[in-house]
């Protein structure tokens, strides 16, 4: 199990959102912790180099949350895990939603930020009907 996390400063300058308490727990029962800045906020070359210069990474996001806020995670965290090395390229499960919890699951080819368009969203598990 990978967990993900948001980057450190996200929620106050220079701290992790995450407790180190849990952090340390989590890793005693096997999982890896992924502490990363957001993916597509960070995908600038892919998109560059697909489309000559042309920026859309919240376009990208916001087209993603067309299937709800969880979809757009889901890509997100798969991103953040392959660049920090935890992936190895083959399929996944990648879970994701809101502040209010998990409420998204699919299966997916992940993708590095550089090759952000290699990404392939296999299955749709789970998503939410209202959002």
């Amino acid at each position: 199990m990978i967990v993900v996390t948001l980057h450190c400063g996200y929620d106050k300058p220079f701290e992790s959102s995450l407790p180190e308490d849990i952090k340390i727990d989590l890793e005693k029962k096997g999982a890896t912790v992924v502490t990363s800045s957001h993916a597509l906020s960070g995908i600038e070359r892919s998109i560059s180099e697909k489309h000559s210069g042309i920026y859309p990474v919240l376009l990208i996001g916001d087209t993603l949350k067309l299937f709800g806020q969880g979809m757009k995670v889901v890509a997100e965290i798969a991103v953040m895990a392959s660049d920090a090395g935890c992936l190895s390229g083959k399929d996944i499960v990648s879970i994701g939603g809101t502040n209010d919890g998990a409420d998204t699951a699919v299966i997916l080819k992940p993708a590095h930020q550089n090759n952000f368009f290699h990404m392939r969203i296999r299955e749709i598990i789970c998503k939410p009907r209202k959002f």
